[in-house]
């Protein structure tokens, strides 16, 4: 938005790429256009310059509303999905870029090995290993967590 200047062309895929909403668009399509930038929705086929009619104005509102519609449509599919998904208890994410193993994790911190050392014998960053570790402490105190409630 700061970078545009007086001339420039702004060339947007579609509006919903622009804004999330309508108000946002509508904003956003008028400080651009005061600012003398004419703005391009390739997917719309439709172009804004400031000196637009009443005709290109209700344009950006009906298409602006149906990008937002459409927007809130694909958010909660998205929503429902990860709902279910978490209920059949599925693991949701990404995968671990690197597994530790934590029998062997276990044994490095019992005799107390440095982290750079961990990290040299597991063949992995000291970032791995610190998450391993809060991964394995959290599982542990999940654990006696269980054990406690039992």
């Amino acid at each position: 938005m700061s970078f545009a200047r007086a001339g420039d062309t702004v060339v947007v895929h579609s509006m919903d790429r622009l804004a999330r909403n309508l108000d946002d668009l509508r904003r956003m399509v008028s400080i651009l256009t005061g600012r003398g930038v004419r703005i391009e929705f390739v997917k719309e086929h439709l172009s804004f310059t400031g000196d637009d009619s009443p005709m290109a104005s209700l344009l950006l509102s009906v298409m602006g509303a149906f990008a937002e519609f459409e927007r809130s449509l694909i958010r909660e599919r998205i929503l429902s999905g990860l709902a279910k998904a978490k209920r059949a208890g599925k693991r949701l994410g990404r995968k671990p870029a690197v597994t530790v193993d934590p029998a062997r994790l276990r044994r490095l911190v019992q005799a107390k090995t440095s982290l750079w050392e961990m990290s040299r014998q597991l063949d992995c960053s000291r970032t791995a290993v610190r998450t391993a570790l809060k991964a394995e402490s959290a599982a542990t105190q999940r654990a006696r967590a269980r054990v406690v409630k039992a």
